[in-house]
């Protein structure tokens, strides 16, 4: 059984954010997938199995940190499809049978993949109590998403203010269902980013996610709202980055990126 290591949201091996890809005649038992992502031990570990021909998808897909499984995971969705393209397994769109419902990724001839997801609810909520203590920021306004993605969007004061966070994951992990998005608009559009973030998700047993797809369902309506456009490009990440170019298509919205095979080899048991 092939396992790939694949870098989504970028063109560059050792950058983006790296998933486990592990495809599958059909899904083991659940301790089995949560052993296998514990032992690959990145933000999450993909698993597909084919559907037969005629459905609503093509494959059913499961997403599990080393910790627990999760409903929706962009970066991960976007490194199967790329291994699922490479190794010719699929053409133009593949559709995902998912916990959150049915997703698809179509692959564009420069390689980039643009995937359909369900855009997030936003909810302007008061900054919970030590919201500002546990970023180590002051705090320009919070929206929930617990409705879909289950974390809280933070608007920060500026760029570096976000790229400074040093943020105390204990207190952060009792605040929300999943984490914290911190996000600012961009100091300098014209380096190619129009707003960024930084993704916290203690709570599942990541401390920082470094470039996160379902997090982007929230961030555009989000930055759309405020820039007045409804495509938009994100750069994310602490020590890793990646860009996600986003579309805001009214409860669809579109991201897309690149992605790259850095590791393969055999799962033994």
């Amino acid at each position: 059984m092939r396992i790939r290591i694949v870098d989504a949201f970028t063109d560059r091996p050792f950058s983006g954010n790296p998933a486990g890809v592990v495809l599958l005649d059909a899904f083991p038992d659940d301790h089995w997938l949560q052993r296998v992502a514990a032992e690959v031990n990145l933000s999450e570990t993909a698993f597909a199995h084919p559907l037969p021909p005629g459905g609503e998808a093509d494959w059913a897909l499961r997403w599990l940190t080393p910790v627990t499984e999760v409903d929706m995971c962009g970066h991960a969705t976007l490194a199967t499809a790329h291994v699922l393209h490479t190794t010719g397994r699929a053409t133009g769109t593949v559709r995902f049978a998912a916990r959150c419902g049915v997703l698809s990724a179509t692959a564009a001839e420069d390689g980039s993949l643009t995937l359909d997801f369900p855009t997030s609810a936003l909810t302007p909520v008061p900054a919970p109590d030590g919201l500002a203590k546990a970023l180590g920021a002051d705090v320009v306004a919070v929206h929930d998403t617990a409705a879909h993605i289950g974390d809280l969007l933070v608007e920060l004061p500026d760029e570096r203010t976000v790229r400074s966070l040093a943020p105390d994951f204990a207190a952060l992990a009792t605040l929300s269902d999943r984490g914290v998005i911190a996000t600012a608009a961009a100091e300098d559009p014209s380096r190619g980013y129009d707003f960024v973030s930084r993704c916290f998700f203690p709570a599942v047993g990541i401390d920082e996610d470094p470039v996160t797809g379902s997090a982007h369902t929230a961030l555009a309506p989000f930055w759309s709202a405020r820039l007045g456009r409804d495509e938009l490009t994100g750069l994310q990440g602490g020590a890793r980055t990646g860009l996600v170019r986003t579309a805001l298509r009214g409860e669809r919205t579109l991201l897309t990126g690149h992605a790259v095979t850095v590791i393969e080899g055999d799962l033994l048991v």
